[in-house]
């Protein structure tokens, strides 16, 4: 039986992942499909160019510093990882040759490497080079993937196609991580080049390789002559373009001016199915939108954490009230015509782990108004919210606005670019902010990083030593059920704190134009378009 507020029984379900992931629930049912592109049988002509709509622009395009999933959408073409997801979210190798075999009790991971992969710039990669980037994504001051490989103690070069990372202790996620950017192994020449300047001419392994890039405009890469599977790489490059407005991005595929627009809105999904001009392709995402609130941020993320002088900040009561303000069932319609699933925890319906039962605090503007009355806040309670500029953003920000007001909230929605906003809140320097995450198939990749004490995502300031402790046996215990069951008490934690409000899991809707094939589009969000192409 499911208990109320947020509360959750995770139910741990009979998929052959090696890591698992989670979800969460709460009402509403998934618009997206099971269709990734692999239904059309048409072959891809070899040649021309791709060019893809990106929702933002990406941060530093450098896999140990970079945070955005548009950067991920532009890493998955040229920049590979250890080990990699399929299109049932099984972990599957990459650059290596099979799954690590883990021994001493989990202290000791062997991976075995690919003898044919070269990078862009020609140099072949060995264990060598996978240790430079390892050893770069735990050490490099300001790095992304620290929390990602925390557990790692050293990486050993065993032989060029052997490398051994020794860990403190066990480490469920790791593979998972090494499924992601903390996996991707860049050109030891060109770190050597460039530093801590990597991401503004990446060299990695891949099927496309890094041109040039235009900010806030388009990415360049083209086709890698030396990559070792070449033969299945049918375009000779794709161009990253830059289009914010989503009415913007569609357009472009109707026009043929894009081949293929990410993240389209939900509220055009509906008029664009009938729509001879375009091909649709919807995913549910292993990913959740929330509104994250800073409660202990004052120094900027991995700073002692301090008192917020802020009434959301200051008080679990009010932030209790906020949530109650919101009805995420009327947001779910009124913003995204019900195409996105309603949802408070940052455990998605992609998720293997995923428990229907889990019930959502429903809206409850009288309670809100008793718990602002009980605080001794005066009404109304000022909270400034950050929000994206996109057309879908404002409307959201609109929406709790108005929901929010009904209780004694008076919000403020601060329309602020992703990139600086994102730059603001790594600094502490916002009240509450509407950001989500991509989402990861292990569950530590939702929650670790964002409420784990100093964790490099942690913008709340979250620091509570029984999240942390529970966090940290997660990272140990091998056993799923075990897992969900220690999960289960973080987020029953997490929801007394409120540091993170969630509100729905994302469908993920990518746009293309009907000539286009080849495209592999699974539930974390990265289109790929290794074998893409227009049809012959």
């Amino acid at each position: 039986m499911a208990r109320p507020t947020r509360a959750l029984c995770l139910v741990v379900a009979s998929v052959a992942l090696v890591s698992a992931c989670g979800g969460g629930g709460g009402g509403g049912t998934s618009g997206g499909t099971t269709n990734t592109g692999a239904d059309d049988d048409r072959e891809a002509q070899a040649g021309g160019m791709l060019t893809l709509a990106l929702a933002e622009d990406p941060d530093a395009l450098d896999p140990t510093l970079a945070r955005t999933l548009v950067g991920r959408e532009v890493f998955v073409n040229m920049c590979e990882k250890l080990y990699d997801v399929d299109e049932k979210l099984e972990l599957v190798p990459q650059l290596a040759t099979e799954l690590p075999e883990v021994t001493d009790e989990g202290k000791t991971v062997t991976i075995t490497l690919r003898d044919d992969a070269v990078f862009n710039d020609g140099e072949k990669m060995d264990a060598a080079a996978v240790k430079t980037s390892l050893d770069r994504h735990r050490e490099l001051e300001g790095s992304a993937r620290t929390g990602d490989l925390a557990a790692v103690e050293s990486v050993e070069v065993v032989d060029p196609t052997t490398v051994v990372l020794r860990l403190t202790e066990a480490y469920a996620p790791l593979t998972a991580q090494l499924a992601d950017r903390a996996g991707m192994v860049m050109s030891p020449k060109q770190l050597q080049a460039l530093g801590d300047k990597f991401g503004t001419d990446p060299v990695c392994v891949g099927p496309f390789s890094f041109v040039s890039r235009t900010a806030g405009s388009e990415i360049v890469l083209e086709k890698a002559p030396d990559y070792y599977d070449a033969d299945q790489v049918k375009a000779d490059g794709i161009t990253y373009r830059v289009i914010t407005d989503g009415n913007v991005r569609q357009a472009n595929v109707k026009s043929g001016d894009v081949q293929i627009a990410e993240r389209i809105a939900a509220t055009d999904v509906a008029t664009l199915e009938k729509d001879p001009a375009v091909k649709l392709i919807g995913q549910d995402s292993l990913g959740y939108q929330g509104i994250s609130i800073n409660i202990g941020n004052v120094k900027g993320i991995g700073q002692p954490v301090g008192e917020v002088d802020t009434p959301l900040g200051r008080s679990p009561e009010l932030r209790e009230a906020f949530e109650l303000s919101l009805d995420r069932e009327t947001i779910n319609q009124v913003v995204f015509a019900g195409k996105n699933v309603p949802g408070c925890t940052p455990l998605p319906p992609a998720s293997p782990f995923h428990d229907e039962d889990v019930e959502c605090t429903e809206r409850d503007v009288e309670k809100a108004k008793s718990l602002i009355e009980e605080s001794g806040e005066a009404t109304p309670v000022p909270v400034k919210l950050t929000i994206g500029t996109s057309p879908e953003n404002l409307r959201l920000g609109q929406v709790i606005q108005s929901q929010a007001k009904e209780a004694g909230f008076e919000v403020e929605v601060a329309s602020t670019e992703f990139a600086s906003a994102l730059d603001a809140s790594d600094a502490g320097d916002f009240e509450v902010f509407q950001v989500g995450w991509s989402g990861r198939i292990d569950p530590d990749g939702n929650i670790y990083n964002f409420l784990h004490t100093g964790a490099p995502l942690n913008i709340s300031g979250t620091s509570d030593p029984e999240i942390d402790a529970m966090l940290d046996e997660a990272r140990l215990v091998e056993d799923e059920q075990e897992r969900a069951a220690l999960y289960t008490q973080v987020l029953e934690k997490e929801a007394e704190l409120r540091p993170i409000i969630y509100l729905y899991h994302p469908v993920n809707y990518l746009a293309t134009g009907p000539d286009v094939v080849g495209v592999e589009y699974y539930a974390d969000g990265l289109p790929r378009l290794k074998t893409a192409g227009l049809a012959q």
